[in-house]
């Protein structure tokens, strides 16, 4: 949780937004062609949900490059927002503070994303019977090119898939539908000091669910992320095994207060990022003397999620959204 910060004046279309029971926050950076195919796919979910709704797009490019896409349509039920501090955190940040609070759900979605049909009335019916204060969906990968075999035989895309109903603990923010009354009572924001590494809706939902919030799983709400040929490379998808396990570090010592439980931590998690950095390593070289695509692969991932873990516990920040003659500091 952390205090807010001043933001730009909304403009009177995200005003705007405060009259939709619920919202569709979509935010992007620089995919102008993936906005493009993604907004009447999420136009058509606010005019089907199950209650009235809007699409808030929030800009998070400091030249507005997503605004004539979005204003361009020119229609009633789409709101553009520019917010041109940087991170990924702080746009969702303006997503909760212009969905306003006369709105009752929040749903988040990349920009990247394309949701089932029914995606957003199977969040949102699945709230109501709940009462939960936030519902997740799976999300399921679509190739622009075929994978390097290399990569599919390391699962680097598979997601978790689990029984509605089911409680979690944590989640993205690329399928997540908000009870907003129960975040505005528990006064949950973005912590920005993730905005350019990730992590904070990783932090965002453990801290609901330490807070005694219930987050549940929604099998049926399916969106689809369209992965484009630059992240189907070996390197790629090698740094997100690594951001991951830095952010994991992160995020736990940030839940930690004082010292003394902090320095804890920390030791409880240089041993099983030892483990994993060890463990992979040797895993790999197995793969390697036996030929086992799988066992390379797997290997390699586990080892740098495990070289991860080590470094975030030792306070480096992995940036991967690190934007030029931006300075990035974290301190946990």
């Amino acid at each position: 949780m952390i205090s807010a910060s001043p933001r730009p004046e909304s403009s009177a279309g995200s005003r705007a937004a405060a009259h939709a029971p619920l919202v569709i926050a979509v935010l992007t950076y620089k995919r102008t062609a993936d906005l493009a195919v993604a907004l009447p796919r999420l136009l058509h979910q606010a005019r089907t949900a199950p209650i009235p709704a809007q699409v808030l797009v929030i800009d998070n490019d400091p030249d507005a490059g997503a605004r004539d896409v979005v204003e361009g349509r020119k229609d009633p039920a789409l709101i553009y927002v520019h917010e041109p501090r940087p991170g990924i955190a702080a746009a969702r940040n303006r997503a909760l503070k212009d969905a306003g609070t006369s709105s009752r759900l929040l749903a988040f979605i990349d920009d990247d994303e394309v949701p089932s049909e029914h995606w957003l009335q199977q969040l949102a019916e699945l709230q109501k019977r709940t009462g939960a204060a936030a519902v997740v969906g799976p999300v399921l990968s679509e190739y622009a090119v075929a994978p390097d075999p290399w990569i599919a035989a390391g699962e680097f895309f598979k997601r978790r898939r689990l029984e509605t109903g089911s409680r979690i603990t944590v989640a993205a923010t690329n399928n997540l539908l908000l009870d907003l009354g129960q975040i505005r009572d528990l006064g949950l924001e973005f912590d920005e000091r993730f905005g350019l590494s990730g992590g904070s809706d990783t932090l965002f939902t453990r801290q609901l669910v330490q807070a005694g919030a219930v987050m549940l799983w929604c099998d049926e709400a399916v969106v689809v992320d369209r992965v484009p040929e630059s992240r189907l490379t070996r390197a790629w998808v090698l740094r997100r095994a690594f951001r991951s396990g830095n952010c994991h570090s992160r995020v736990r010592l940030t839940m930690m207060s004082g010292r003394g439980p902090k320095f804890l931590a920390r030791l409880q998690l240089v041993a099983p990022g030892a483990a994993r950095l060890g463990g992979g390593a040797a895993q790999a070289l197995t793969g390697i003397v036996t030929g086992s695509l799988r066992l390379k692969a797997k290997g390699l991932r586990t080892a740098a999620r495990g070289a991860g873990i080590l470094t975030g516990a030792v306070g480096y920040v992995f940036s991967e959204y690190k934007r030029s003659g931006h300075r990035h500091v974290f301190r946990a």
